[in-house]
């Protein structure tokens, strides 16, 4: 196991010591049942028969001057029934209780008395053992992750496994508390040879683990303070639709039947980007005949041929990165290009290519809203590039969905939504000046079928679905929503967006 050098400051007792030095072994591998520390001069074993309670058993050894030798002497004589010390090479070894003997508190006293005789040593390298390694079932974090209708559960040391149950935390004493060797196993259970290879290599990975009846996960798996941790992200057999989802159908059928552009879901890490994608991706599966690539890392929802093809390639062993995976796909034939993430300028470039030679390309972002989403893909690139960028994006993007999940009344979460749709001159226009201004301004106009966060989230709050108080904590500004509530809001003038224009040239 892995050793710590703790400095514990000037102790009177062995008892102390193992005490301090357990709590700071709890917080990365778990409980120890057995406590080895040791110094130049002592060495202490202690060890217990449970996870919890006092250590039963102490085994030490000392090199000590000859008055201290006398008194450990002295002191052993008067708990000869609860201790023994034997001397061997002017190196004292106390037993407490006696070799054979059973554990007794006047054992503990004498650890006490004769370890107060030492003057004990301020740093301590220490090791734990006798960890918890019994194998923590998969199956049974599914069944709980069903049952506890959990997005999440994530594994750490001295810790129950915590779900994430409607964007709030849930420890659970399903499992108990667990051990850094339960999770190390589990990772490796999980792990295929290339992902635990990494894992070793690396300190962290990332991969798409089936239980097969229940469901899949995207596992990632990492080490924090030399101990592993594992997060599971839930995902279920079969792809939500639309209407599982309370997203508008007849907005998403419009997107899913586009031929070519690009069209981005974007949000906050577990906002439900993923599967709102997996939805688009499984109604033209199921709907038309197309060829559908997907490149993801790694992939999570798995889809099988309806009345499409589609090919899910996963990044690392089915190809090496997301830029070399859009380029390649142009040559197998595709309708639909998938693209997991957008993360690099390579990728990017890649995107916009395939958009404009005739595909459809989907994918995922991280961003707060959807007008924010064009200058934020620009920021990718050098300055030098950003002007031809942002040319090209004006011409292919078709639509930018931005998506928060609201806590619903009642229980569990819904997605509000905020969309951009590239269908008037001011937001196409917007786009290739990069300003994130005139393209809300655009958003918000009549002949657009685009609309913001505060139209979404009105609509849901007088549809009864959410309350007024998270209408407004998940609203972009909340002085927004409270002139719709009360009418008074105007929308801004596409002249207004002219003389701003004017007034920044």
């Amino acid at each position: 196991m892995q050793e710590m050098v703790l400095g514990l400051g000037r102790q009177k007792s062995l008892r102390t010591v193992v005490s301090m030095a357990e709590t700071q072994l709890r917080k990365t591998q778990g409980i120890p049942r057995k406590i080895t520390t040791h110094s130049d001069t002592v060495e202490v074993t202690a060890e217990r028969s449970e996870f919890k309670g006092d250590f039963e058993t102490f085994a030490f050894s000392a090199r000590v001057s000859r008055n201290v030798a006398n008194a450990l002497r002295t002191i052993a004589l008067e708990y000869t029934d609860s201790c023994s010390l034997e001397e061997e090479s002017g190196i004292y070894i106390v037993h407490c209780p006696p070799v054979g003997s059973a554990f007794s508190a006047r054992s503990l006293e004498a650890v006490d008395k004769l370890s107060g005789a030492i003057s004990l040593p301020e740093t301590w390298r220490v090791t734990g053992d006798n960890y918890r390694i019994d194998m923590i079932s998969s199956e049974l974090l599914f069944q709980a992750m069903l049952q506890y209708k959990a997005t999440d559960v994530h594994l750490a040391p001295n810790e129950m496994p915590v779900f994430r149950v409607d964007g709030s935390t849930l420890r659970s004493e399903l499992i108990g508390i667990l051990s850094g060797a339960q999770i190390y196993a589990l990772i490796r259970q999980l792990a295929a040879d290339a992902y635990w290879r990494e894992f070793e290599e690396d300190k962290q990975t990332s991969f798409s683990f089936h239980q097969v009846g229940l469901g899949y996960a995207r596992v990632s798996a990492f080490m924090k303070s030399g101990s592993p941790h594992c997060t599971l992200r839930f995902l279920p057999e079969s792809i939500p639709s639309f209407e599982d989802l309370s997203i508008p159908k007849e907005t998403m059928v419009k997107l899913a039947t586009l031929h070519h552009g690009l069209v981005l879901i974007t949000g906050m890490t577990g906002s439900g980007k993923t599967t709102t994608a997996a939805a688009l991706v499984d109604w033209i599966n199921s709907t038309i005949m197309d060829h559908i690539i997907t490149v993801e890392n790694p992939i999570e929802y798995v889809h099988s041929n309806k009345k499409s093809i589609i090919s899910q390639r996963n990044l690392g062993s089915d190809v090496n990165s997301f830029s070399e995976a859009v380029r390649g796909a142009l040559r197998h034939d595709p309708d639909v290009i998938v693209i997991g993430e957008m993360r690099d300028p390579d990728t990017i470039r890649s995107a916009i290519t395939a958009a404009a030679t005739g595909h459809l390309v989907i994918s995922t972002l991280h961003s707060n809203t959807a007008y924010e989403v064009i200058n934020r893909t620009i920021s990718f690139f050098d300055p030098i590039e950003r002007d031809l960028v942002k040319l090209q994006l004006r011409d292919c993007v078709r639509c930018v969905i931005c998506q928060r999940l609201v806590p619903r009344i009642g229980g569990g979460r819904l997605p509000a939504l905020e969309i951009l749709f590239n269908d008037i001159k001011a937001i196409s226009d917007g786009i290739c000046e990069g300003d994130t201004d005139g393209i809300r301004i655009g958003m918000q106009q009549t002949v657009s079928h685009s609309f913001l966060f505060e139209d979404y989230l009105l609509k849901m709050h007088r549809a009864g679905k959410i309350t007024i108080e998270h209408a407004r904590a998940f609203s972009t500004d909340e002085s927004v929503l409270d002139q719709m509530i009360m009418g008074t809001y105007s929308v801004p003038r596409l002249e207004s967006l002219k003389e701003l224009r004017n007034v920044r040239g």
